[in-house]
């Protein structure tokens, strides 16, 4: 069965099963003592610090082991931050960070700190000069991911930390997703990663704190890990991810180039063989081992489980598929559509035929999905929820907008991709110039139908406000 969901966590090397095996006979003892079981587990962790600095691109009492990548990133920004208290409480952060990055924005914003968020473009890349002007006087910390884990888009960090450094602000980059493939250019401050994207175990993450950047590690002091990581070091997996770590960096350039066609076959087939799809991201600046594409009139949680049951495990950044019900904030901020999204990231080893045999399936099961969801959910268009009258509807569409509101679809208490559906049967009955204001209370509504704007050629004139959700307006141009 192929697994194509690397990006979430790829399948285990060979070399750390194998450092894994032998460190657990070798690495059980406390590495702090100093009788020969204590001084031989200190060998091993320090050829694994080593071993892992040199990948990065850092010193070796540079980098600090910690129990998650997620945990990393935590640790970088709040020991940034509390080095850095005296400057300010200000943070920047892109809009397509990820979200161990934006949940650590919130809990600044929560003690009184202040965040920006870069916005980016199309593709889901900042741009160097707005994420620039977003540094400030009382800016402690800057964050910029080096890829993107949903769409693969590769940042500009080289030329952003440049000009952290002009400005005096550290740059922590979060590399989770690239480190595999190489280590990160650029004058960066801070560095973080996890061992398990890249086919090390799960439970161990990098930091990477460059000297002379300010940082106060926050919690109770602990003399492990430079006092950054408190607790007993998990040994044998630290070992097994620097031992893959090193063999997948060996591996990296022809297995990138290897999978970058594998990918290219993806964007090109894709558009061509499933009517209404749209592939997303940075068709040059990204990882060689990852495609996002976006369907059409397709449930992504229905879409998800099929191709499961054809055999092929892929991931999914649709509200459909996720128990907050919202779309996800990195195709939110590209402003793509998020209806029917599929992730396929490929890990080594990933075969041609296992590629075209995805390849072959995915129109029938896009169409499968799709027929399935035809009839109209909620009724006959313009039909009013139980407890309320048509009128009431219409009187919503109307109040919306305070102008002509022409044909009136009612999607309120219906998910995607239904009010899209609703949408695209009734545009053509109505004339070229009319409108069609679709009412619906699902949050992906905001995003999916300025999003089939673009791609049926129509107008999108706005979100309004209505009594319940909001009111979309489409202008029928051909």
């Amino acid at each position: 069965m192929p697994y194509f969901d690397a990006a979430s966590s790829a399948p285990l090397h060979p070399v750390a099963r194998q450092a894994l095996v032998a460190a657990l006979d070798e690495g059980w003892a406390d590495p702090a003592r100093l009788y020969k079981e204590g001084r031989r587990a200190r060998m091993l962790l320090d050829a694994a610090r080593e071993t892992a600095a040199g990948e990065v691109g850092c010193r070796p009492d540079e980098l600090t082991f910690t129990s998650s990548g997620t945990r990393a990133v935590h640790t970088a920004i709040a020991g940034a931050l509390a080095g850095r208290r005296r400057v300010g409480r200000h943070l920047v952060v892109s809009a397509v960070e990820h979200s161990a990055v934006l949940h650590a924005a919130q809990a600044l914003e929560a003690e009184g700190g202040t965040v920006t968020e870069v916005p980016v473009d199309r593709w889901g890349e900042v741009s160097v000069p707005t994420y620039v002007e977003a540094l400030r006087e009382d800016t402690a910390l800057a964050c910029l991911q080096s890829a993107n884990h949903e769409v693969g888009t590769e940042q500009p960090v080289s030329q952003v930390a440049e000009a952290c450094l002009a400005a005096g602000v550290p740059l922590l980059v979060d590399a989770a997703q690239s480190l595999a493939w190489g280590a990160v250019d650029g004058d960066w401050s801070l560095l973080t990663a996890s061992a398990h994207k890249w086919g090390g175990p799960a439970g161990v993450g990098l930091l990477a704190v460059r000297k002379g950047t300010r940082f106060a590690p926050r919690g109770p002091s602990d003399e492990r890990e430079s006092g950054r990581a408190p607790g007993f070091e998990n040994l044998p997996a630290i070992v097994a991810a620097a031992a893959s770590l090193r063999a997948v960096r060996q591996e990296a350039a022809a297995e990138a180039a290897r999978l970058r066609k594998l990918v290219e076959l993806i964007r090109s087939r894709v558009p061509r063989d499933v009517p209404d799809a749209e592939v997303v991201g940075d068709p040059v600046r990204r990882l060689p081992h990852l495609v996002t594409f976006s369907c059409l009139y397709v449930d992504g949680e229905t879409l998800l489980h099929e191709l499961d049951r054809a055999g092929f495990s892929v991931s999914s950044g649709s509200s459909c598929t996720s128990s907050t019900l919202t779309p996800s904030h990195v195709l939110r901020a590209m402003g793509v559509l998020s209806e029917g999204n599929v992730r396929v990231s490929l890990p080594t080893g990933t075969t041609a035929e296992e590629v075209e045999r995805f390849l072959e399936v995915l129109p029938t099961v896009v169409a499968s999905v799709r027929e399935r969801l035809g009839a109209p959910v909620t009724g006959p268009v313009s039909a009013a929820p139980a407890g309320e009258s048509a009128g009431d509807a219409a009187e919503d569409a109307a109040g919306a907008g305070g102008e002509e509101t022409g044909l009136v679809v009612d999607a309120l208490g219906t998910r995607c991709p239904v009010p899209v559906i609703e949408l695209a049967k009734v545009i053509g009955d109505v004339p070229v110039g009319s409108t069609v204001t679709v009412l619906a209370d699902d949050e992906a509504a905001g995003l999916d139908i300025p999003a089939w704007c673009g791609m049926r050629g129509q107008e999108y004139l706005g979100e309004r406000p209505a009594r319940r959700g909001a009111a979309y307006v489409v202008r029928r141009v051909c």
